[in-house]
C-alpha cells in the first residue's frame, strides 16, 4: 500500500547569492534540527551566484533530495528569488532564513511547540541573536530583544502596540494566507524594508486583531559580517534607502492603513518610528557609511519624511520607547517638519563649571531665532560665551541649538520672545527637576559643593586593594601627587603634544605639579628616562597611576580616545572628575563633531583661525564655544618650527609618503588599549594597491636617485603593525613613529605625499611642499571614514596639488622636486594665511589657557563676552 504525500509543516525558502564561505554553516544548522525533517522542505533559490555557491547547493540537493530543492534564476534580487520560492512552497508555514545565518538546533522544534499551543497565531517571530563574524561570539544584543522578555508569549498587537515584527528571515507566515491576500515581496523596494512591508501588510490583513507569537526560546543566529558587505550593512550608501524605502515602503503602508482604518494602528506607527530611528543614529556617530546628502537625494528624503511625519500621531512619537530615542530626535519629528516656528518650553541646565562659576544653558528652536534676554539679578547682561549650533541630519539643518554660558553665582532668568522660561536640570537618572525662573543660583550652588571622595562599597565590584587606595590617596604619604597635571599621548607611546608640553612644564614651570603617564618599558619610556624625566614618569595601569589619577586636577592629552579620557578602573573608584584638556593630535579639518560633542572637554586646543571658527563659531555642528576652544597652536609646533628652521634645503633628503588609515580597514582596539592589529584584507585592498603603485614607481625612484633622495614610507600609527609584513622595495625606507624623531623626519622632507592626513599641516607649518593623493576621495569624504566634510576643502585650502590616481601623484611629486625644496608661490601663500603666527610660544599659550580655565569669575566678568563674532571659515 502506497503512503500518501508527506505533510509539510515548514517550508524554508532562502534566497542565495555568493555566500559560499558561509553556506556550510547554514547547511549544518538545518540538518542538525531536532524537529522531524520529514515535515520540512528547504527551497534554495540561487539568484545568479558567481562563486562556488551553485555547486555547493547542487551537491546538497543530490545528497538530500528528500529535504532540499534548488531553483536557479538570473540575478534579480532577494525579493524576486524569495517569490519564486514561495510559488514552490508546500508547507503550512513558510519562513525565509538567510543563507549566511545559522539556526539553533531546536529552532524549528520550539516554533512547532508554540504553534501547537497557540493554533490561532497569525505570525510567529523568533529571537535574533547576533553572531560576530570575526570572533564567532554569540550575544543577545539585538535592539528588539526586549520584545521577547517574559518567555514565549502570544501578543495582541492592538493591546501591546510597542510590539511589532518585521523580519521575514526570522518570521513564520501562514502560506495559505500569503496566497489569499496576494502578498509577495516587492522586488522594486530596495535596498531594504521588503521584509517589513510584507510583514506589515500580512498583519494588516489578519481576519481579526493581529496576533504575533514572540518565541524567544527559538534562537536565530544573525551574522554580523566583519567585512560589512551584507545588504543591511551597505544599505546606507544606496540612494533608494532614502527615497524608494520611504515612499514605497513606510509611506505606502501607512497610507494603506489610513485608507482602510482612518488612522494607522499604533503598532504600525511604532514600527515606522523604529525604522526612522536608524536614520538619526546613523548620523550621530563619528562616521557613517552614507547619508541622503552623500547619495544626492537630500531634498527628496526630507520631502518624503515630512509626508510620513504627518501620518504619525504626536502622542505616539512622545511615548515611543521601543528603541532608545534621544529627545532631540523626537523634537525634530514633532516640530522640524511643521510650518510654524517652535522653541523648547524650558531651558536645560546641562553642565556647571564650579571653578569658573559658570553654568551652561541650552535650548532648541526651529525657524527664526527667538528674541533672547539674559537677566542676572534682574539686570539684562550678556552671556560670557554663547553660540548657535546647527543640528543637521542628511544634508539639512533641521533644528538649532542655542548654547549659553552664564554665571552660576547670581539669580538668572532667560526670557525668549517676552516669555520667561523655567529651567530643567539634566539628571544622571531619568528623574527631571523643574525649576521656576531665577532658581539657577541655589540649585547650581548645591551641585558645585565639593565633597570628599566616596569610598566604593564592597558591592561596587571594586577590589579591596583599590578601595584602600581611595582611602589613602590624599594622605600625606602621597602629597607629591596633589593637584597633579597628568599628561599623556597614547598609552603606549609619546612624542606628541603632551610630551612636548610636559617637557616645557618641567623645564620652565616647575611650580606646576606635572607628571607623564606611559606604558612602562616602551621605547619612549626609556627615552624620557634617559633624558632625566624618570622621576616624573608613571606607568599606566600601575598602583601609582591610580593614586595619581585620584589626585588629578588636569588630565591633558593629545588624544581623546576612551582609554585616555575615561580610564574605567579609576572612574569606578570615585565620583571625582578632573578637568580635561584636549591638546589634539593634529589640526581638525573634517567634521568630527559626532565623535567629540559627547566628550567633556574643558580646554580645546586649536591652531588656525579657520579651525577655531569651525569649532567655536556660530552655525557649526560643534557644541563647544569660546569657553572651551582656544587658539594657541599645538605644543609640538614649537619644536617643529625650531627643527624646520635648522634643516637647510640641501639637507632635505626624503620624499616622505604618509598615508592615513581607513575606517573600513581597521580592526577594533584591543581591550583596554590603543593598540590595533592588521586587518586581514588590508594587503589586497585598493588602499594598499594604490599606495604601492606610488612607492614602487620606477619613474619616481629614478627621479629620487638623480637628486640623491630617498623614499620614506611612514604609515599612520593605526597601520604601523602592517609595516613589517609589507615587503617594501629596496629603494623604500620603512619609517616608524616608534623609536624615531618624527619631527626630524618631517623637517627632512623635500616633499610630503599624503592623502587626507592632518600631517600636511605639519609640512605647511615649516613650509615643506605637499602633494595629495586621493584615489578614494568620494568614499572617504562622503562619510566612509571617520568624520564628514568640514570647512576645509583640499582643492581650495590644501597646501599642494590634489591628484586622484597614482600616475598623477607621481607626476606632481616629481614636478615639486624639480621646482625646489620650497612650496610653489600659491601654496606658500596658503601656508602663511593658515598660520599667521609662528612664534615658538604655543606651549606658553596652552599653559596659560589651562590655568585660566580654573580662575573663578566674578558676576561682572561673567557678563563680559569673550568673543561674540567668531565666524565659521
Amino acid at each position: 500500500m502506497n503512503a500518501g504525500p508527506r505533510r509539510i509543516e515548514f517550508s524554508l525558502v532562502s534566497a542565495v547569492y555568493n555566500v559560499a564561505r558561509y553556506l556550510d554553516d547554514f547547511i549544518t544548522s538545518v540538518e542538525a534540527q531536532t524537529f522531524d525533517l520529514s515535515a520540512v522542505e528547504v527551497i534554495m533559490v540561487d539568484d545568479g551566484s558567481t562563486d562556488e555557491t551553485s555547486q555547493m547547493l547542487k551537491a546538497w540537493e543530490v545528497r538530500r533530495p528528500d529535504l532540499v530543492t534548488v531553483l536557479t534564476k538570473e540575478n534579480g534580487g532577494q525579493a524576486s528569488a524569495r517569490n519564486l520560492g514561495i510559488e514552490q512552497a508546500r508547507g503550512r508555514w513558510v519562513s525565509f532564513p538567510d543563507p549566511d545565518d545559522v539556526l539553533a538546533p531546536d529552532y524549528l522544534e520550539r516554533v512547532a511547540r508554540f504553534i501547537a499551543a497557540e493554533p490561532d497565531v497569525d505570525l510567529v517571530g523568533c529571537a535574533r541573536w547576533v553572531l560576530d563574524d570575526a570572533s564567532g561570539r554569540l550575544t543577545d544584543t539585538h535592539p528588539l530583544r526586549h520584545h521577547f522578555a517574559g518567555g514565549d508569549r502570544l501578543r495582541d498587537l492592538e493591546e501591546n502596540p510597542q510590539h511589532f515584527y518585521g523580519s521575514a528571515p526570522v518570521a513564520f507566515f501562514r502560506r495559505q494566507r500569503l496566497d489569499d491576500l496576494g502578498l509577495r515581496f516587492d522586488a522594486e523596494l530596495r535596498p531594504n524594508f521588503e521584509d517589513g512591508a510584507l510583514c506589515v501588510r500580512y498583519l494588516l490583513g489578519s481576519p481579526g486583531r493581529p496576533r504575533v507569537g514572540f518565541v524567544g526560546s527559538a534562537h536565530y543566529h544573525y551574522r554580523r559580517r566583519n567585512d560589512a558587505t551584507s545588504t543591511l550593512q551597505t544599505s546606507l550608501a544606496h540612494p533608494g534607502r532614502y527615497t524608494d524605502v520611504l515612499r514605497d515602503g513606510y509611506l505606502a503602508v501607512l497610507q494603506e492603513a489610513v485608507d482602510e482604518r482612518g488612522v494607522p494602528p499604533e503598532w504600525l506607527q511604532n514600527h515606522i518610528l523604529y525604522e526612522l530611528s536608524w536614520f538619526f543614529s546613523s548620523q550621530d556617530g563619528a562616521s557613517s557609511r552614507g547619508s541622503a546628502e552623500t547619495a544626492g537625494v537630500a531634498d527628496e528624503y526630507h520631502r518624503l519624511l515630512g509626508h510620513i511625519r504627518r501620518l504619525l500621531e504626536d502622542d505616539v512619537i512622545e511615548a515611543f520607547t521601543v528603541r532608545p530615542m534621544k529627545r532631540i530626535w523626537k523634537d525634530i519629528l514633532l516640530h522640524s517638519y511643521a510650518d510654524a516656528p517652535w522653541c523648547t518650553p524650558y531651558v536645560r541646565v546641562d553642565r556647571t563649571d564650579a571653578d569658573q562659576g559658570l553654568t551652561r544653558l541650552v535650548y532648541h528652536y526651529t525657524g527664526d531665532a527667538p528674541a533672547e534676554r539674559v537677566l542676572v539679578n534682574g539686570v539684562e547682561m550678556s552671556p560670557r560665551h554663547a553660540k548657535v549650533r546647527d543640528i543637521a541630519y542628511h544634508g539639512r539643518v533641521v533644528m538649532r541649538e542655542r548654547v549659553l554660558w552664564v554665571t552660576s553665582r547670581a539669580n538668572v532668568r532667560i526670557v525668549l520672545d517676552g516669555r520667561r522660561l523655567p529651567f530643567r536640570f539634566d539628571q544622571p537618572s531619568s528623574a527631571i527637576t523643574w525649576l521656576k525662573p531665577g532658581r539657577v543660583r541655589s540649585e547650581v550652588a548645591a551641585r558645585e559643593t565639593t565633597h570628599p571622595m566616596d569610598v566604593p562599597s564592597k558591592a561596587s565590584g571594586v577590589s579591596a586593594g583599590d578601595r584602600a587606595l581611595v582611602r589613602i590617596a590624599r594622605s600625606r604619604l602621597f602629597r607629591k601627587y596633589a593637584k597633579a597635571w597628568v599628561l599623556m599621548d597614547r598609552i603606549h607611546d609619546a612624542d606628541d603634544s603632551a610630551e612636548h608640553l610636559f617637557r616645557y612644564l618641567r623645564d620652565e614651570r616647575p611650580d606646576i605639579n606635572a607628571w607623564f603617564v606611559l606604558e612602562k618599558g616602551t621605547a619612549d619610556w626609556k627615552r624620557l628616562d634617559s633624558d632625566g624625566y624618570g622621576d616624573r614618569l608613571v606607568a599606566h595601569g600601575s598602583r601609582d597611576w591610580k593614586l595619581l589619577m585620584l589626585n588629578c586636577r588636569h588630565l591633558i592629552s593629545s588624544h581623546a580616545d576612551h582609554p585616555v579620557v575615561r580610564p574605567s578602573a579609576i572612574m569606578r573608584l570615585t565620583g571625582q572628575r578632573w578637568r580635561f584638556t584636549f591638546l589634539q593630535h593634529g589640526v581638525i579639518k573634517d567634521d568630527l563633531s559626532g565623535w567629540l560633542n559627547p566628550k567633556s572637554i574643558d580646554v580645546f586646543v586649536t591652531s588656525t583661525p579657520g579651525e577655531h571658527a569651525s569649532i567655536a563659531g556660530d552655525h557649526t555642528p560643534y557644541r563647544f564655544t569660546t569657553k572651551e576652544a582656544v587658539l594657541t597652536g599645538l605644543p609640538r609646533f614649537d619644536r617643529l618650527r625650531e627643527i624646520g628652521q635648522r634643516v637647510a634645503p640641501d639637507d632635505r633628503d626624503l620624499v616622505l609618503v604618509v598615508p592615513t588609515w581607513r575606517n573600513w580597514l581597521q580592526p577594533p582596539l584591543e581591550e583596554g588599549s590603543q593598540r590595533r592589529s592588521v586587518h586581514p584584507e588590508l594587503f589586497a585592498s585598493e588602499f594598499m594597491t594604490s599606495w604601492r603603485a606610488v612607492l614602487e614607481s620606477e619613474e619616481l625612484a629614478q627621479a629620487c636617485a638623480a637628486q640623491g633622495l630617498k623614499i620614506g614610507f611612514l604609515p599612520h600609527p593605526n597601520l604601523q603593525p602592517a609595516l613589517e609584513q609589507m615587503q617594501l622595495s629596496p629603494h623604500v625606507v620603512p619609517l616608524s613613529y616608534h623609536g624615531q624623531d618624527v619631527q626630524e623626519i618631517f623637517a627632512r622632507a623635500a616633499v610630503l605625499v599624503t592623502d587626507y592626513s592632518s600631517i600636511a599641516f605639519n609640512a605647511a607649518y615649516i613650509d615643506r611642499p605637499v602633494v595629495y593623493f586621493q584615489f578614494d576621495q568620494e568614499r572617504v569624504l562622503n562619510g566612509g571614514h571617520v568624520g564628514r566634510k568640514g570647512y576645509f576643502t583640499y582643492e581650495r585650502d590644501g597646501f599642494g596639488p590634489v591628484t586622484y590616481d597614482a600616475e598623477a601623484a607621481v607626476k606632481e611629486t616629481i614636478t615639486s622636486l624639480t621646482h625646489g625644496r620650497d612650496p610653489r608661490p600659491e601654496y606658500a601663500a596658503r601656508n602663511a594665511a593658515t598660520f599667521p603666527a609662528r612664534d615658538g610660544r604655543c606651549r606658553e599659550r596652552v599653559t596659560a589657557a589651562i590655568e585660566a580655565s580654573t580662575r573663578r569669575l566674578t558676576v561682572a566678568e561673567a557678563a563680559e563676552p569673550v568673543q561674540t563674532a567668531v565666524q565659521p571659515a
